[in-house]
């Protein structure tokens, strides 16, 4: 895994923290079989305060993606999703999973599969 060189401006610990917090939250969900509301889940992060709309949440997220796709545990950040509208991942998620190699005909089809190989892994109590 590359280095994470990205400035946040937090000291390591809390960011390190944070990044537990969240991940927890997702497996929480996933676990259940359901997803997240980026603003529900800053609520849950209580190491460092951050913004659902904000470039450090977006950073976070993209860590997480790409340890847990190194995993083999697929994009555990697919279960955060809009808490209204299309109740979807925003871009940037779409973005990470291009960066990951993944293809991305259908962004559609890619989220729907992609949170069912996360529920599955989850669900079935996997580490």
């Amino acid at each position: 895994m590359k280095r994470d060189t990205f400035r946040h401006g937090f000291p390591e610990s809390d960011w390190q923290a944070a990044k537990e917090e969240a991940r927890a939250a997702m497996i929480k969900r996933a676990r259940t079989r359901r997803t997240i509301a980026y603003s529900d889940l800053v609520a849950e992060i209580q190491s460092v305060k951050l913004d659902p709309h904000s470039a450090h949440l977006s950073h976070l997220l993209g860590l997480i993606a790409e340890e847990e796709s190194e995993n083999g545990r697929g994009m555990l950040t697919v279960v955060v999703v809009h808490k209204s509208g299309d109740q979807k991942p925003g871009p940037g998620f779409f973005e990470m999973a291009r960066k990951l190699g993944r293809t991305v005909l259908d962004p559609d089809e890619f989220w729907i599969n992609e949170l069912k190989r996360v529920h599955e892994v989850w669900a079935a109590g996997k580490p």
